[in-house]
C-alpha cells in the first residue's frame, strides 16, 4: 500500500485548510453571491418606486382626456340645436311669406274686377239679368270670387261705420237717432275679412 507523499509544506494534501469546508464554495464566494442578490434586489424596488407615480398618472390623464371630450360634444350639441332652431324660425318665415304674397296676388285680381262686379250689380238692380243668358254667367263669376274668399256687404239701415263705409252722401232727419246708412250706391267687398273696398253709401245723422 502506497503512502500519501507531503507536501514541501508539510501539509497532507487529503486534509482541507482551515476555515473550508469540504465539497463548499471557496473562501468569499458566499459573500460575493449575497452582494450581488442584495443589489438585485435595490434594482427591483427601485424600478417598482419609479413606476408607481406613472400608475398614478394613467388615471388622472385618462380623466382629463375624458372631459375635454364630454366639452366637445356638448359644443356640437349645442351647435346643432341651434342651426335646428334657426332652420325652424326660417321656414315658418318662409312660410309666413308665401302665404302673404299669396293673399296679396289674390286680393290683387280680385280688386281689378271690382268695377265688372259693379256693372253685373247695376244690370241687376235694373232687371237686365232677369232671364237672360248673362245671368247664369253672373252669378258664376261671382260662384268663383265668393269661393277666393270675397264677399260683399253694406246694407240700408245699418248704423254707418265710418271703418267699412266711405259716406258720399250726407243728410239730416229727425227719424234717425244714430247715423245711418240710407241708400247703398256701391257695395263694399272684402277678402277673408279683410276690407278690400268700403261701402260707399248716403248717410243720414240725426238733427
Amino acid at each position: 500500500m502506497t503512502e500519501p507523499t507531503p507536501t514541501a509544506s508539510g501539509e497532507d494534501p487529503a486534509v482541507p485548510a482551515a476555515g473550508a469546508s469540504p465539497g463548499g464554495p471557496p473562501p468569499g464566494e458566499s459573500s460575493v453571491r449575497d452582494d450581488v442578490v442584495e443589489e438585485v434586489a435595490a434594482e427591483a424596488a427601485a424600478a417598482d418606486a419609479d413606476a408607481a407615480p406613472e400608475a398614478d398618472a394613467a388615471p388622472e390623464a385618462d380623466d382629463g382626456l375624458g372631459g375635454a371630450a364630454s366639452a366637445l360634444a356638448a359644443e356640437r350639441l349645442a351647435d346643432l340645436q341651434r342651426l335646428q332652431a334657426e332652420y325652424v324660425n326660417y321656414r315658418k318665415r318662409v312660410d309666413r311669406d308665401r302665404s302673404v304674397a299669396s293673399d296679396q296676388a289674390v286680393s290683387g285680381v280680385l280688386e281689378s274686377l271690382l268695377p265688372v262686379l259693379d256693372d253685373v250689380e247695376l244690370a241687376r238692380r235694373h232687371g237686365d239679368l232677369e232671364g237672360g243668358p248673362f245671368a247664369s254667367i253672373a252669378d258664376k263669376l261671382e260662384g268663383v270670387l265668393t269661393r277666393h274668399g270675397l264677399a260683399r256687404f253694406g246694407e240700408a239701415g245699418e248704423e254707418f261705420d265710418p271703418g267699412v263705409h266711405e259716406a258720399l252722401m250726407h243728410a239730416e232727419s229727425d227719424d234717425v237717432t244714430v247715423s245711418t246708412v240710407t241708400q247703398v250706391l256701391q257695395p263694399g267687398y272684402t277678402v277673408n275679412g279683410k276690407v278690400l273696398r268700403a261701402a260707399r253709401v248716403a248717410v243720414t245723422a240725426p238733427q
